[in-house]
């Protein structure tokens, strides 16, 4: 048991890391290469009309929605991060792996796009900090996906790749996976 616990800390860990670091990287390459968003901010075609690099702010959350309330956003964050860690290391749910992949990709998620929220940005990209002579409190998405002009997703990042990523594979632990037989056997 205790080094099925100490592997899945290290699968844990290793997610939230490696998903946090490409997080950040591509924000800063892209937000480097394209500057701030605006009306003459250039775009990337990666495929003509459907996928293209583009500089965006999301000062809300999914979606943009609660525009400016980064302190609810940020508490809310930082509990869902506690939560995780609870149930996985104190609660025991480590024990899945399947279950601890789905919640370092979550982890790793929130805590991209966090440090986004929380003007952290400033460390690493210190000309990014001020826009139009305002600390800039908003997460820095890039990835622009739409089918011609017809229709447009709104911009993301990996941070919330990674959410939507984990967040499916447990929905699917939750729903749609073979429960084992000594599962079945307990309830």
């Amino acid at each position: 048991m205790k080094g099925i616990a100490a592997g899945r800390y290290l699968l844990f860990f290793a997610i939230v890391v490696v998903g946090c670091v490409v997080d950040l990287a591509t924000k800063q390459w892209v937000f480097s290469e394209l500057g701030l968003p605006g009306p003459d901010a250039p775009k990337i075609w990666i495929w003509q009309d459907c996928f293209a690099l583009e500089t965006s702010l999301n000062r809300g959350a999914l979606f943009g929605f609660g525009g400016g309330m980064v302190i609810l956003f940020s508490i809310v964050s930082l509990c869902a991060v506690l939560g995780i860690l609870y149930w996985l290391f104190l609660a025991g749910a480590a024990v899945d792996r399947f279950l601890t992949i789905a919640l370092g990709m979550i982890t790793a998620g929130i805590l991209g796009n966090l440090y986004d929220r929380l003007g952290l940005h400033h460390l690493t990209w210190p000309t990014w900090h001020e826009w139009a002579g305002q600390p800039v409190y908003a997460v820095r998405d890039w990835i622009l996906w739409q089918i011609n002009d017809d229709w447009r997703w709104p911009n993301f990042n990996i941070a919330d790749s990674l959410l939507v990523c984990g967040a499916a594979l447990l929905l699917w632990h939750a729903f749609g996976m073979p429960r084992r037989q000594e599962e079945v056997r307990a309830d």
